[in-house]
């Protein structure tokens, strides 16, 4: 790693609020999912400290460009902004944020999923999240093209057909601001912010469990789905917008 990179690190770790989380997160022990959701309770139960770590990043050129080179566009037209990543412990600290683009909800992550690894997450602004969580059933339910993402080794974002299967709803919980989701590596959901506006959440990301996970698509539907390059200028937009939205 060259020397700059060390020092956006550096600077990154300057900030009190940063390092209480990443210490909490770097505890001996495993990283379990109820350390993750804890974690998330402690940025839900103190957003002004949070946002004030969000202000830092913005002030400082190096730390900004460091985040916003591994941040992307998921293509379901919301920003994944990686705000900082550990190796060991291994674990993340991701803002999504779905921007203002019209007067309808977002989309959101409408093909259900699952995920290698464990996360918790809190709002940090916007009206909230409603998921849906669901099994798969050799019975009643609606039919979807299956896929394995991260199975290929040549090419860990590929999709590869894993056949169809039916799909029943078995939950539909709703997270308001400020409130907390946990979600395991079993859990199939989607995901969609509730209101029009601004939505932004806080999303403590585990240690990878397993090395692939499901992505599942209405038949028909196409599985070229790649990421979208998201640019220094966009990154620092959608920062100053949560920093707006969630200060108000």
């Amino acid at each position: 790693m060259n020397s700059t990179l060390n020092s956006a690190i550096d600077v990154s770790r300057g900030h009190r609020f940063f390092g209480e989380l990443t210490e909490q997160l770097s505890a001996d022990g495993p990283i379990e999912l109820h350390r993750l959701r804890a974690v998330a309770q402690y940025v839900a139960e103190n957003p002004t400290r949070f946002l004030s770590w969000l202000k830092e990043i913005l002030q400082d050129g190096v730390a900004m460009r460091v985040a916003a080179a591994r941040s992307y566009w998921h293509p379901n037209g919301f920003a994944k902004l990686v705000l900082h990543t550990s190796a060991e412990p291994e674990f993340r600290i991701r803002l999504h944020v779905w921007p203002l683009i019209s007067d309808e909800p977002p989309a959101g992550e409408s093909n259900p999923h699952s995920h290698r690894w464990e996360f918790a997450s809190t709002v940090l602004a916007g009206g909230g999240l409603h998921m849906e969580e669901f099994e798969e059933t050799t019975r009643s339910g609606k039919l979807f093209d299956r896929y394995r993402y991260g199975a290929d080794p040549a090419n860990r974002a590929a999709l590869l057909s894993d056949g169809a299967v039916r799909l029943k709803r078995v939950a539909a919980p709703h997270v308001r601001r400020g409130a907390v989701y946990q979600c395991d590596t079993d859990v199939v959901h989607t995901v969609r912010p509730i209101e029009a506006g601004l939505t932004a959440t806080v999303v403590i990301q585990g240690p990878r469990r397993v090395q692939s996970t499901v992505v599942y698509c209405e038949p028909g539907q196409s599985d070229d789905q790649p990421n979208g390059m998201l640019t220094e200028a966009q990154f620092r937009w959608l920062l100053k917008s949560v920093v707006a939205e969630a200060g108000a």
